[in-house]
């Protein structure tokens, strides 16, 4: 997970997943001859696991990506090429022809969709997905958007956060404990894959006197229903 930068608008200082939205290039045609998994997908899913890859690469310097000999490319990201594509001044997809490897998009399963509640100001639709990282890849932050990263299992994280050393928003609260029900990184992409996908549209309700946000009965989270007032900025 990733905390960031305190100057940042939305999630300011909190612990998050790696990630952030879709860019032009990431709908680029060329992908096809650079990513793994690119005629098992729509057009949608492509952009999306794309745009999901670069973020990664942008904010931790992890790079889900395979050889030419069907490994897990393991290489040290170069600081300044992760700096050149967060700014535009590089392409992604020019990084990853240069290393001479392939994004690999049918590794990552689907975990998760959530939409913003209608009565918020600035809302997002957001894709969760889960794979294993290279096991030789270091992650480091990027400085600007987040300011530091850390490997965390998902309980040790949802208890930092109710003894208010982190800061967790809902979402994100609501993805780790999905994430705790696992055993082990190998059983939550195997839970992934084999849950069916319910996106979460949290609705606003309301309980004794007080407006709650609910999730679908059926997402997976098991019943919530969170006060507004404690929902994190």
């Amino acid at each position: 997970m990733v905390k960031r930068h305190h100057q940042i608008d939305f999630a300011s200082g909190a612990l998050v997943f790696p990630g952030g939205k879709t860019h032009d290039g990431d709908k680029d045609e060329r992908w096809s001859e650079h990513a793994i998994g690119w005629n098992n997908l729509d057009a949608v899913q492509r952009t999306l696991r794309i745009g999901a890859i670069r973020e990664a690469f942008e904010e931790t310097g992890i790079l889900l990506a395979q050889t030419a000999q069907g490994a897990p490319f393991e290489g040290a990201c170069d600081a300044s090429a992760r700096s050149a594509v967060e700014t535009g001044e590089i392409a992604f997809i020019d990084v990853v022809r240069e290393l001479g490897v392939r994004l690999d998009l049918d590794a990552l399963a689907t975990f998760a969709r959530w939409i913003t509640p209608i009565i918020m100001p600035k809302r997002f639709d957001t894709w969760f997905y889960t794979i294993s990282a290279p096991p030789r890849q270091v992650a480091a932050c990027d400085g600007r958007e987040t300011v530091d990263v850390e490997w965390i299992s998902p309980r040790e994280a949802i208890r930092l956060a109710a003894a208010g050393e982190r800061t967790i928003i809902f979402p994100t609260l609501m993805n780790l404990q999905l994430l705790a029900e696992a055993e082990s990184a190998e059983d939550c992409i195997s839970r992934a894959r084999q849950r069916r996908l319910v996106t979460v549209l949290p609705e606003v309700s309301e309980e004794n006197g007080e407006p709650v946000l609910v999730l679908p009965p059926d997402a997976g989270y098991g019943p919530v229903s969170m006060p507004l007032k404690n929902l994190g900025a």
